[in-house]
């Protein structure tokens, strides 16, 4: 499953409002690189049958049968990188680059 932090929804939903979106779910999708690293892609998307549909708080979210082993357990998350510089980032355990944020 995907988690979808409170900072990360009001960005989604920021986006819905300024896009043509409106009621259309979030695709997540995630690749697997050559280096078995994780390239990550978001967007919104009409579902496809074969897509899993979860939500996580307000947000619909759909992920194709691909992505969906390499997503397990990730949180996608909004963070100020650098003053002024916010990105979503996602933090997934099935990525081998991925270091989780110490306490």
């Amino acid at each position: 499953m995907i988690t979808i932090t409170p900072a990360a929804a009001e960005q989604i939903k920021l986006s819905v409002e300024q896009s043509e979106a409106d009621g259309l779910p979030l695709r997540i999708a995630a690749t697997l690189n050559d280096d078995n690293t994780i390239h990550y892609a978001m967007g919104f998307d009409e579902a496809k049958e074969e897509d899993t549909a979860i939500q996580s708080g307000e947000i619909n979210i759909i992920i194709s049968p691909i992505s969906e082993q390499l997503l397990k357990d990730t949180t996608l998350d909004y963070v100020e990188l650098q003053p002024g510089q916010f990105q979503f980032i996602f933090m997934n355990p099935n990525d081998p680059e991925y270091v989780p944020p110490s306490e």
